[in-house]
């Protein structure tokens, strides 16, 4: 089952972030951070464990992220991430945001979603928030993505 997030799943979503941020295939985010931003974040949930995890995060009136995107380990290829993204952009659609984007070592998969790749400097809002703060700047190697969204 696709949900919004609750207060009692930010630990599981904190250690699936985590699973990958160790991997170094995604950044990580503080259990503090989890908690402050718990309303962006839905999950995927099957027998009581969450499986899968993702976010809609507002960068500005027209742009919003995808960002924290993860599946449990042993579970891709099942669509839950797909699932995930989807439910994102309709809430992006419904809030009447124009674009989404997503910086990721996995473009193939939101290619498959409809988004094209684009140059990370169309993202300033992103690159002075939160990249700053990120020890792979200036030299990030994820993939800069977006789709524009229906109005």
């Amino acid at each position: 089952m696709l949900r919004h997030a609750k207060i009692q799943d930010a630990r599981a979503i904190h250690q699936l972030l985590l699973d990958y941020a160790n991997d170094g295939q995604l950044l990580g985010r503080s259990l503090a951070d989890i908690y402050k931003n718990i309303r962006d974040f839905y999950v995927y949930e099957e027998t009581g464990e969450i499986l899968g995890t993702g976010a809609l995060a507002i960068c500005w009136e027209d742009l919003a992220e995808v960002r924290s995107l993860a599946v449990a380990k042993g579970q891709s290829g099942k669509g839950i991430g797909r699932k995930i993204v989807k439910v994102c952009l309709e809430e992006a659609v419904m809030l009447g945001l124009k674009k989404v984007f997503a910086l990721t070592y996995q473009p193939d998969f939101f290619k498959k979603l409809g988004f094209v790749d684009i140059e990370k400097s169309e993202l300033p809002q992103k690159i002075w928030g939160d990249c700053l703060k990120c020890v792979k700047f200036p030299d990030c190697d994820e993939h800069a993505l977006a789709i524009e969204l229906a109005s």
